[in-house]
This record gives structure tokens, C-alpha cells and sequence, in this order.
């Protein structure tokens, strides 16, 4: 298995990370990767649609298609196939790239016009994703824990840009060698947010070599509730105590996040 197609497989379980989002059904280096994909997309009447997604990537993708099938109780077989046939469509755009998580964000922005247009192409208009979410996905907050960073002050601006570049608000916390990221918006672009982190050479190895992000864990993901805090800005603080950083999560309403999943990593 190529590279990329490791680091793509390794970045899409990290984001499809909730109950059952994610399966690997099969791995062969001869045959390639099967893995299903749980997801939803608004369609008609402004409903959530369940989606399953079960992508076949080849020895030699992302050379060539994906092989897909799409699946949902809640659509007819015909209208799966439409679906399918959109996606393959939409793949031939993206070849020579990994594309799987590109696809699965498409489809969430237009699964609403496919149904409402079989009969048409998805037209150029709607190749490029809005610059929000569906309503229904809201407003979530993810708390990641990344284990190290060698180099810290260009790691750090890019974990800024990126945050700014999505339109994320959160938190960059040190605490002694406790390194936590705490993010707060749409829920698809903190998604392309773990992608970027996953994909992109943010740091250096022992060596001093430009490395990807192989150590970084997501702790909780969950829709802001009343309790949360709303962030206005991305900023990153260094506390001196554990109890200083206890008092940050506490004044953001994440008390209970701050005890179930930050607590345990205190050695």
C-alpha cells in the first residue's frame, strides 16, 4: 500500500471517529482497501439522511476510481445509484489525489440537489463546497491531545492558520508536556481540520526531518451545548499549574470534560 493511501486511511479514522462511523471490511495488498463510512447528509424536507458508504480503493488508486456503493433506508434503490454515479463523477475530478474524505464532505453539501435533480449533472456551481455546514450540524467542539512538538514555533503557526484559514476558535494549551488543542465550529471544518493535521508535514523527526502528524488522538467531540462557552478567537496560552488549567476548561463550562479526559493524562 502506497504512502499516501496509509496516511489517508490513518487521517479518515481519526475523523470518522464516533460509534460506528468507521470499518475496515478488508486489506490486501494485491486486492487493496474496503472500509464503510457511516455518515449523514440533509436531504429533502431539511431531514438527515443516513448514509453508508462502503469504498473499494484499489492497489493502484488514487491512480485510478475508487470502487463505491451507497446505501440508506431512508432512499430507494434507484436514488442510491443516482448517488453513486454522482460520486464517481465527482472521484474522476479528483484523480492522482486521496479523496475519499473530499468526496464525503461533497456529498454532505449536496446530497439535497442531487435528490431534488436526478435526472442532472451536479453542475460546475456545485463543485465547490459552501463556506458553512448544514444547519443541522450546528456549532460542535472537538478536545485533541497531540504528544509532542519538536518544532514548536512553526507547528504552532500553522496550527494558527489553519484555525484562522477554517474560521475555528479554541484554545492551543500547554501545560508541562501536556499539549491540547481545543476547537470550536462547524462540525465539517474541524473535520478538514484533523485531515490537515494528519496530512500535512507540521513537524520534524529525531532527525530534524519535515515529518506528518503520527501522534495526535481525539478525546471528545460532541454539538456546543448551553453550558459551553462560545470562543470568539483561536488563541494559545501556556499554563504554569495544572490547576490553572483546570480553571480555563471550568470557565468554558468543559468541568466534566476537564476530569474525564484531561485528568488521566497528568502522570
Amino acid at each position: 500500500m502506497a504512502e499516501p493511501v496509509r496516511e489517508e486511511l490513518s487521517a479518515l479514522a481519526a475523523i470518522f471517529c464516533g460509534p460506528h462511523e468507521w470499518e475496515v471490511l478488508s486489506r490486501s495488498e494485491t486486492d487493496g482497501t474496503v472500509f464503510r463510512i457511516h455518515t449523514k447528509a440533509e436531504g429533502l424536507s431539511d431531514v438527515d439522511i443516513p448514509l453508508e458508504l462502503v469504498f473499494h480503493l484499489p492497489a493502484n488508486y488514487p491512480l485510478c476510481l475508487p470502487g463505491i456503493s451507497v446505501n440508506s433506508e431512508d432512499l430507494t434503490r434507484a436514488q442510491c445509484v443516482t448517488v453513486k454515479e454522482k460520486l464517481l463523477e465527482q472521484a474522476e475530478n479528483l484523480l492522482s489525489e486521496p479523496m475519499v474524505h473530499e468526496l464525503v464532505l461533497w456529498i454532505q453539501q449536496n446530497l439535497r440537489y442531487i435528490l431534488n435533480h436526478p435526472e442532472t449533472g451536479s453542475g460546475s456551481e456545485k463543485c465547490t463546497f459552501p463556506t458553512s455546514t448544514t444547519v443541522d450540524d450546528g456549532l460542535w467542539i472537538t478536545l485533541l491531545h497531540l504528544d509532542h512538538m519538536r518544532a514548536k514555533t512553526k507547528y504552532v503557526k500553522t496550527v494558527e492558520k489553519w484555525a484562522s484559514d477554517l474560521r475555528l476558535t479554541g484554545r492551543l494549551m500547554f501545560m508541562g508536556k501536556i499539549i491540547l488543542i481545543l476547537l470550536q465550529g462547524d462540525k465539517s471544518n474541524i473535520k478538514e481540520y484533523l485531515i490537515l493535521q494528519k496530512t500535512s508535514k507540521v513537524d520534524v523527526d529525531s532527525s530534524g526531518r519535515k515529518c506528518k502528524e503520527k501522534m495526535i488522538s481525539v478525546l471528545f467531540e460532541t454539538k456546543v451545548q448551553t453550558e459551553h462557552k462560545r470562543f470568539l478567537a483561536f488563541e494559545v496560552k501556556e499554563y504554569s499549574s495544572l490547576d490553572e488549567l483546570q480553571k480555563e476548561f471550568e470557565t468554558a463550562g468543559l468541568k466534566k470534560l476537564f476530569s474525564e479526559f484531561v485528568l488521566g493524562l497528568v502522570k
